[in-house]
């Protein structure tokens, strides 16, 4: 029996107490770091031990749940990162100063989550992680948690890319089948825009102030290609597009159509809910009136 309540006990001590998946409290969900600390320690160590790959041991497998989830489809393995890190060492190196500082904006934070907890009051709140990549992701909503990618954003930003991961754990998946232009475009347009409001931040400057100035031609060609798949165009997930675009005008266009939503609405409690849980996007297309600007 004792040794049981020994064993018992040991569990318990080194249970990761973090790992809880969300609260319903926003001031009790975790920002974790110890990854970054422990990835810079494995980059000082891959000139001095060139036989061995320091980010297996140091970096990935004692990594928290962040880092795992991280890992598929992002980091890969020890392998990869070690590679990308050879090529873009210097790039890293820039990086570094402002990885540690990741946590400057809690409280901009924490602020974010609470200001959500008002507008949708059955929000959770998961823990944050903040881990370091391949420069392939900055942020990455995942049911273990938000991950945040240090290496590929400011520390002034993280308050506004925490909001709108924050909303992507609140919202519906979508079905595959329902993975069209349009449905992409809402989805990730939607965080950026409920983002924006509990956070204070904005999206992509230069994309918003392209995107405003040609709103109405940009419609026409959107609703011309919104039934095609999500990465059949240069709307979303490319940084260069190959038209002369902007980044990410999906994400622009799906914020324009959320925000006419938003602001046609008489209850926003229920219109934020409404947009984390859309099941017709055509349907919110039309109920948002955005189109009918540009008759």
């Amino acid at each position: 029996m004792k040794n049981a309540l020994l064993t018992l006990f040991a569990i318990i001590i080194l249970f990761d107490f973090s790992s809880a998946q969300s609260v319903s409290d926003p001031l009790k969900a975790s920002f974790v770091t110890r990854d970054i600390t422990n990835f810079w320690k494995a980059f000082d160590k891959i000139d001095a031990e060139p036989q061995t790959n320091p980010f297996e041991n140091i970096y990935l497998k004692p990594g928290s749940t962040g880092v795992q989830a991280f890992t598929k489809g992002r980091i890969e393995n020890a392998t990869s990162l070690l590679s990308t890190v050879r090529e873009r060492k210097n790039d890293y190196e820039k990086a570094r100063l402002n990885s540690l500082r990741m946590l400057d904006n809690e409280k901009q934070c924490r602020a974010a989550f609470m200001a959500l907890k008002y507008l949708y009051p059955i929000a959770v709140y998961p823990n944050v992680y903040f881990v370091i990549g391949r420069f392939n992701s900055g942020g990455h909503s995942n049911p273990k948690g938000l991950i945040i990618g240090a290496e590929m954003i400011q520390s002034a930003a993280v308050p506004y890319m925490v909001a709108h991961e924050l909303i992507h754990y609140q919202q519906d998946s979508i079905p595959k089948k329902s993975l069209d232009l349009l449905a992409a475009c809402i989805n990730e347009g939607s965080a950026d825009f409920i983002g924006e409001l509990i956070s204070g931040g904005g999206p992509n400057k230069q994309t918003h102030s392209y995107g405003n100035a040609n709103e109405a031609k940009l419609w026409l060609e959107f609703k011309e290609i919104m039934d095609d798949r999500e990465d059949s165009h240069d709307w979303m997930y490319n940084y260069k597009p190959k038209n002369g675009y902007p980044p990410d005008l999906g994400y622009w266009i799906g914020y324009k159509i959320t925000e006419a939503y938003y602001e046609k609405a008489t209850d926003k409690k229920k219109a934020i809910s409404d947009i984390l849980h859309i099941r017709d996007f055509r349907k919110f297309l039309y109920e948002s009136g955005y189109a009918s600007k540009f008759r």
